[in-house]
């Protein structure tokens, strides 16, 4: 059952405001579902957006925030509760204690440094939660092609890309997790 959901998304907003509407959606979803949204902490880029629509929904909102990052990440207000860690692996391990999925929306190099730790251990067995893909315009495309590129060249196994499910809407999600509510 997924009580809780990791998010991995930009501390910028990117170009496309429809990045940010996805954003809010999901922490609206969340909010819906009742479940509580973990993140980075930040009040800035998608992660402020998704952690407000979801306290605005009435959700339940974690952020872990590594202390270096509390000036440019600028932490939020008002969440249920706010970890300060010393490192960033502090911050990624933490984060998947506390979670129970894990979705990534469009972000840079964090983004892809988190789900990238994430899928590791989920292909070494050290989790089996969900890790789902989400952004709008064919925004994951590209990596999903990348992982597919690797286990047709032999360097994973052929299940890689299987191992991160790319979501089609905030309606799939929806589904997901109503899912695990049945």
């Amino acid at each position: 059952m997924i009580q809780s959901l990791l998010l991995f998304c930009g501390s910028r907003p990117g170009h496309d405001p429809a990045h940010a509407e996805l954003a809010a959606g999901l922490g609206r979803l969340c909010a819906e579902h009742g479940v509580t949204l973990v993140y980075g902490g930040g009040r800035v880029g998608l992660m402020g957006v998704t952690a407000r629509a979801c306290k605005e929904g009435g959700g339940r909102v974690i952020g872990i925030i590594p202390r270096l990052l509390m000036t440019t990440e600028i932490a939020q207000d008002g969440l249920d509760e706010l970890h300060v860690v010393e490192t960033l692996h502090e911050r990624k391990a933490l984060m998947h204690r506390l979670s129970d999925a894990i979705i990534a929306l469009p972000g840079s190099i964090g983004t892809l440094d988190e789900f990238f730790e994430s899928l590791t251990w989920r292909e070494l067995g050290i989790h089996d939660k969900p890790i789902w893909l989400l952004g709008g315009n064919g925004y994951w495309d590209p990596l999903t092609a990348l992982l597919a590129h690797i286990s047709a060249a032999g360097f994973g196994p052929p299940h890689l890309a299987a191992l991160a499910e790319p979501l089609e809407n905030l309606a799939t999600l929806s589904e997901k997790l109503g899912q695990n509510r049945a």
